[in-house]
């Protein structure tokens, strides 16, 4: 499978996630609203997510797929196997320790992230609760990550790609359904998210076992105290771990950045941790289409090209998800930006959520748009470090990064308030951007190919169309006041952005871009 076809296929898969997410969302949005017990759900459901970005999404998968990739490519099925059941054995026993653990530090970990709570015992309380209830999550999703790493190795995208999609159905479920039915019990409503979470949890792990035993890479974890003294002392165990002490630094300065962000919004007062969730929520949708479906596929194939010592595919498959990125995620940037509202509108603005909840998500979703294009680049960029086993530059970056943040934090939110946490994220992932990019380009893993300048201003004349076009829907229609004519404006959306897509691409093409150059690097 061509890596553009590989890119499409995760990229559709993530699409179905995502709006099934978004569905999520304004069910969620219509059913609770904006106020101190959706704070709660949503800092309880962002610790367990905290460590899964850091554990498993994060460091661990950046240390184990480049090896796996290497030792597939070096050491042959019956080594690579081994490594598969020892990294499987040791990092079972792993997330065991840690659920106990988290279960058991669940007050102190809310209050690390949300001390603001403490303004309101009841919201503090229920956000201790479902985070003892959600905590295992992160077991099960570490999980997923391990069988992902797996699957996308061999080259076995969709299934990893489309897991997303039971977690949504099961929050959908737990708030269409189960929080009905808690409040006939006289429970909280909004505990029924936690239900929905650990529900999804177990069917993302479920649906990664057919997959992996069709390939025959389905890993034994031991369970004994011997198996896994075996697991730590095995070399590829060892490299995993090596690899994963500098990365999980790394993710641990975005997660920190975070975990900031939060416990000031939890500061600003009811409604802002939960209104930066859902604007958060929207430029992930972008993020999550572009820039993780890119880094998925990228990841494995670096790795084998430097592995093969392949500098020339290497620096082509990374000029290849560079102009993708800039080909998609400049106007998609562009619509965050002046189109925001409408977006907020229709997704969300519905039962519980009102007038002034669509406008303060979508100041945030603005803000957020600021940095999409370096969002997503860092998720093509960073992989080209990891792909070498350099886990470090792209630390070091981000730690200056993270101060960098900060600092932006103490100017822009006593001035933009929520929006300004959202700004500083966005100035701070386009320093990230650029750095990562000039540090490959100096130590020479990537040579840009011809043809940079003309593709840049074709992309910028089509996308300043664009624009035009988006400002005039956004100030013709009034998207917030159609809220009781929730078809007529899903059909207007669904038109703006059939129309959109066809000024965009149209533009290009008078322009003399030729869109089969991205079929393949």
């Amino acid at each position: 499978m061509s890596l553009f076809k590989s890119a499409s296929t995760v990229s559709l898969m993530t699409f179905a996630s995502r709006v099934t997410g978004l569905v999520r969302d304004l069910v969620m949005a219509s059913t609770f609203g904006a106020n101190a017990l959706t704070d709660a759900f949503n800092v309880a459901f962002r610790i367990p997510n905290l460590f899964r970005r850091l554990f498993a999404e994060g460091a661990f998968s950046q240390a184990f797929v480049p090896a796996l990739a290497y030792s597939k490519e070096t050491d042959g099925d019956e080594a690579t196997h081994r490594l598969i059941d020892a990294v499987a054995t040791a990092l079972a026993w792993a997330l065991l320790v840690t659920c106990v653990i988290g279960v058991a530090a669940a007050p102190v970990l809310v209050w690390m992230l949300a001390s603001g709570f403490k303004q309101s015992p009841h919201a503090f309380e229920a956000a201790v609760l479902m985070t003892r209830w959600m905590f295992p999550y992160i077991g099960f999703m570490s999980l997923v990550a391990l069988s992902a790493g797996i699957l996308n190795t061999w080259k076995n995208f969709a299934v990893p790609a489309i897991t997303p999609v039971l977690l949504n159905l099961c929050m959908i479920t737990a708030a269409w359904l189960g929080a009905p039915w808690f409040k006939t019990l006289g429970i909280e409503p909004i505990y029924a998210m936690a239900g929905g979470v650990m529900m999804g949890g177990i069917l993302q792990l479920a649906v990664q076992i057919p997959a992996l035993k069709r390939l025959g890479l389905m890993p034994r974890i031991g369970i004994t105290w011997n198996r896994l003294r075996e697991a730590w002392a095995d070399p590829g165990v060892r490299k995993v771990a090596g690899m994963m002490a500098p990365a999980l630094l790394g993710v641990g300065v975005a997660q920190i950045s975070l975990m900031i962000n939060t416990q000031i919004a939890s500061w600003l007062g009811p409604g802002n941790v939960t209104w930066l969730d859902y604007a958060g929520r929207l430029m992930e949708f972008p993020t999550a289409m572009l820039g993780v479906a890119l880094g998925v596929v990228l990841t494995p194939q670096l790795a084998g090209a430097k592995a093969a010592d392949d500098s020339v595919r290497y620096s082509n498959m990374l000029d290849w998800g560079l102009r993708l990125v800039v080909l998609l995620a400049v106007p998609s940037s562009i619509a965050l930006l002046v189109f925001n509202v409408p977006l907020v509108s229709v997704l969300f603005h519905y039962g519980a959520f009102k007038d002034s909840d669509v406008q303060m998500v979508s100041i945030a979703l603005a803000a957020y748009g600021v940095g999409l294009v370096g969002l997503v680049a860092i998720k093509i960029l960073a992989p080209g470090f990891y792909a070498s086993q350099d886990m470090r530059t792209p630390v070091r970056i981000a730690i200056v990064v993270l101060v960098i943040t900060q600092l932006l934090n103490v100017v822009l939110v006593p001035w933009l308030r929520h929006a300004g946490l959202a700004l500083s994220i966005s100035i701070g992932a386009l320093i990230n951007a650029l750095w990562l990019l000039w540090g490959l380009v100096k130590r020479g893993s990537y040579t840009p190919r011809p043809g940079w300048g003309l593709f840049i201003l074709q992309v910028t004349g089509a996308t300043a169309l664009l624009a035009i076009f988006l400002v005039w829907g956004a100030n013709h229609f009034a998207w917030m006041a159609m809220r009781d004519q929730a078809l007529l404006r899903a059909g207007l959306m669904a038109g703006m952005l059939a129309a959109s897509g066809a000024i965009y691409f149209v533009a290009l093409w008078a322009a003399g871009l030729k869109l089969r150059q991205f079929v393949k690097p």
